[in-house]
């Protein structure tokens, strides 16, 4: 794939203007082996994302990349991003902690782009289900995470399975020497990326510990995400650790009256790209998240707040929910909400503690709705054509209009919540670009 469609499908799909200079180097660099070190937060998938594609042709009905991670839920985040950086590719995810069987559909016809935790890879290619013959390119996420796991006799016999790939990726939290890599990860000349210290300017990060009366922390949430608003914090994302705390909370604040987006991984990732136009366009304050949402999501604008609703289970969880806010010289704050007997790991560390007023009932409403039009950029649709279509049939203007997202199917667009009833209602008999759509408030 040449570097134009790729910085296209990065811009139009990922909203990245401009690479990094780590992504940059990873798009241009000839190597035929990478060890590139990078901490979290810095754009990593998207860098290796970059040096895969280049090394990926049209489809042809073979397994041309494989990345394999060491969890589950890594697999989810990096297949969010890959997927949209690949387009007209064919990527396919697969893990354990499910049925082999569920995933047998996925795998035909043949994918382009396997993600994949080493175990259930290797499981597919000896039950007959997958085939990979000498792929273009082998990506390890979290080289040093799939070792320090036992990953290593896995990965060794995945590698002698599918044979000498063109070109291999060892991505790490900080480098490695070399001479002590295992057989299989070792090449001749294999250039090193050392990315490990952080290039991006941090902002301070106030650490806050919020102690709830009761063990269930829904009420004490909801009263600290009011005294947030009226702070004016404007992005939060909540963190649990579960999809169905995630569930139970997103409904638990929609009956208090403060609106919230859903993220994770049981959603369709259509879902979970709008619950994220949602919160970047000012349509919902609140995202309430699993981890999948620690890693790789950058939301233009920041995050002003991180809340730990639940304990992160690991220190990394920890490292990677709190780096979502305090990003490019901006400020941020983290809120841990305890409860009385609660366990709290070493590892959580605040600076000080804060009770928030009660809210008396009150919501929080936010000053944008987002709207869903039925057509994207596969039916020929562009930002300027959801501008006209909606400047032409309402008193809005151009400057009234939030954030539009393209996707491939649809356009969500961001107007003035007070305006989105009248928007749908003088839109809706009207044509776009000569097609009949449906538009809808998300």
């Amino acid at each position: 794939m040449d570097s134009y469609k790729i910085t296209e499908a990065l811009r139009r799909r990922l909203d990245i203007e401009r690479l990094r200079p780590m992504q940059a180097k990873m798009m241009d660099t000839r190597s035929s082996a990478v060890m590139l070190a990078a901490p979290t937060g810095s754009g990593k998938t998207v860098a290796f994302g970059c040096y895969m594609l280049r090394r990926v042709g049209e489809p042809c009905g073979k397994v041309q990349a494989v990345v394999t991670v060491p969890s589950r839920e890594l697999a989810l985040q990096v297949s969010d991003v890959v997927r949209r950086m690949a387009s007209g590719l064919k990527t396919t995810t697969v893990y354990g902690g499910h049925r082999v069987a569920d995933e047998l559909p996925t795998l035909t016809p043949c994918p382009d782009i396997i993600i994949a935790t080493p175990g259930r890879l290797l499981d597919l290619l000896q039950r007959g289900a997958l085939e990979i013959h000498d792929p273009a390119t082998v990506v390890v996420d979290e080289f040093d995470k799939t070792l320090d796991l036992g990953f290593a006799d896995e990965m060794q016999r995945l590698m002698r399975r599918i044979g000498r790939p063109g070109s291999l990726v060892l991505t790490s939290a900080t480098p490695m020497d070399h001479a002590e890599l295992p057989q299989w990860a070792q090449r001749p000349g294999c250039q090193t990326l050392d990315y490990s210290a952080p290039a991006e300017k941090s902002g301070h990060l106030d650490r806050v510990e919020v102690e709830s009366p009761v063990r269930d922390k829904a009420e004490t949430l909801a009263d600290l995400l009011c005294a947030i608003s009226d702070a004016g914090q404007r992005r939060t994302i909540v963190f649990v650790n579960h999809r169905e705390s995630a569930e139970r909370l997103h409904e638990l604040l929609r009956r208090d009256g403060i609106e919230s987006a859903l993220y994770h991984g049981g959603l369709q990732q259509t879902d979970r790209e709008a619950a994220v136009a949602r919160l970047r366009g000012g349509s919902v304050p609140v995202l309430v998240a699993t981890d999948l949402a620690a890693r790789g999501l950058d939301i233009e604008g920041g995050i002003d707040a991180v809340v730990h609703y639940h304990m992160p289970p690991t220190a990394d969880d920890w490292t990677h929910r709190n780096g979502r806010t305090a990003r490019n010289g901006a400020d941020g704050t983290v809120y841990v909400i305890t409860a009385e007997g609660e366990n709290i790991p070493d590892y959580v560390v605040t600076d000080r503690r804060w009770q928030p007023a009660p809210r008396d009932g009150r919501g929080i409403q936010a000053p944008m709705a987002t709207l869903h039009i039925n057509a994207g950029r596969k039916e020929k649709i562009s930002k300027g054509d959801a501008v006209g279509y909606i400047t032409a049939h309402t008193d809005l203007k151009g400057s009234d209009i939030g954030l539009i997202t393209v996707n491939d199917h649809s356009t969500l667009i961001a107007v003035p919540r007070q305006a989105a009833d009248t928007v749908i209602a003088a839109c809706s008999p009207h044509k776009l670009k000569g097609k009949r759509v449906r538009i809808t408030l998300l």
